[in-house]
């Protein structure tokens, strides 16, 4: 005898059963949420590890003031395009994120050229500041030469100049209290007043530097440095020693050019005046030869 099941019964089991034999044979399709962010991790990616770029980030730590340079190398006739390109970047962020302190561009030959932009920088948009403008070289036949990323634990610094300032106004604070009371000799307000004066100043220095610190925590600097040809832009220029050198190899340049222009410049006027004695030579010789054959005989 055959048992019929309830239809409530059937219909629980359909829909607590496996997928069906189609669905079980497609493969599983990702969400668009997940397609978009693979899309953007594998353009981070290519973008950081284009060539010449190194595939190594720097995570932000609190209390530490990073310092981004980036070094390129860029067929002459692009250097321009890519600076602007930069620059416009720069702009789009918005001066509140980003402001640009600093440019050059010299033409060095008549074929290498030498260009620098500098950044002040939201440190949260430093690190992809310096990939997207990886990329845009990479884009317009240029490459990475050299990138450095340098940290300075500012957040240290900041607590000790913060409890310097403390302690330096609780020592004024104290020597005020003295300068206060009357029938001070002349002699211990004069020293005391000379010793606070000294705390001031030590206070405007610890808050100075505290600014400072605070200033660098606040804005990253980026600089970019571009080079064409055989010139290969580097961080070694900012280094005394290496100043040290461009100005030696600048004096030594200009004095060689300067060196051509006088040659230039006085060797007419040297062959001339040789060409002149020589004739005058010439002339002097043979009018003392004929002096010599026209004499008159003497007779004894």
């Amino acid at each position: 005898m055959r048992a019929y099941l309830p239809l409530p019964i059937l219909l629980l089991a359909a829909g607590c059963g496996g997928p069906s034999r189609d669905q079980a044979s497609q493969p599983p399709q990702a969400s668009p949420a997940t397609h978009s962010y693979s899309a953007e991790e594998s353009m981070d990616e290519s973008a950081a590890r284009a060539p010449g770029a190194p595939g190594i980030g720097v995570t932000a730590a609190p209390g530490v003031a990073f310092n981004y340079r980036y070094a390129f190398r860029l067929p002459a006739q692009r250097i321009a395009a890519v600076q602007e390109e930069h620059a416009v970047a720069c702009e789009k962020l918005g001066v509140d994120r980003c402001r640009i302190t600093g440019m050059l561009y010299r033409l060095v030959n008549d074929r290498d050229i030498e260009a620098m932009l500098a950044f002040k920088l939201d440190p949260a948009a430093a690190r992809e500041f310096g990939k997207q403008g990886i990329a845009s070289v990479v884009r317009s036949e240029g490459m990475l030469t050299e990138s450095e990323i340098t940290g300075e634990d500012a957040g240290s610094e900041i607590v000790a100049a913060t409890r310097s300032v403390a302690q330096l106004e609780e020592e004024l604070r104290k020597i005020e209290a003295q300068l206060a009371r009357p029938g001070l000799p002349p002699a211990e307000r004069a020293e005391l007043q000379a010793q606070a004066e000294r705390l001031r100043e030590s206070v405007r220095a610890a808050r100075a530097t505290r600014s400072e610190r605070q200033e660098s925590l606040a804005k990253t600097p980026v600089v970019f440095r571009y080079g064409s040809g055989e010139l290969a832009p580097g961080f070694d220029d900012d280094s005394p020693i290496g100043d040290a050198l461009r100005r030696a190899g600048d004096n030594v340049v200009g004095g060689v050019a300067v060196m051509i222009v006088l040659l230039i410049t006085l060797v007419p006027w040297i062959l001339l005046g040789a060409l002149g004695l020589w004739v005058a030579l010439r002339v002097r010789r043979r009018f003392a030869a004929r002096t010599v054959w026209t004499a008159p005989a003497i007779d004894e």
